[in-house]
């Protein structure tokens, strides 16, 4: 999908929740968040924004723990192994 980018920004917060919105073509909002560059979304609104955030900020939760779950651990050295002389 591409669109044009609009210069107009603007920062709101609802006491708990920081977004940067942008407008962007058709009237959508482009919603980013300051504080983790990967929480992305659009939405029509303002009050739709940070419905759309919260909801981009439980999936990104649900996706890192997913990843680490299924993360590899960590290659082992194997065990010394000793001789005895005999």
């Amino acid at each position: 999908m591409m669109f044009r980018m609009s210069k107009k920004k603007y920062t709101a917060s609802d006491g708990d929740l920081t977004l940067v919105l942008q407008e962007i073509e058709d009237g959508w909002l482009l919603v980013r968040s300051p504080t983790d560059p990967a929480m992305i979304t659009q939405a029509r609104s303002l009050k739709e924004a940070f419905v759309m955030a919260r909801d981009a900020f439980a999936c990104l939760a649900e996706a890192r723990k997913d990843r680490d779950r299924w993360k590899r651990p960590a290659a082992r050295k194997p065990a010394a192994r000793k001789f005895v002389n005999a």
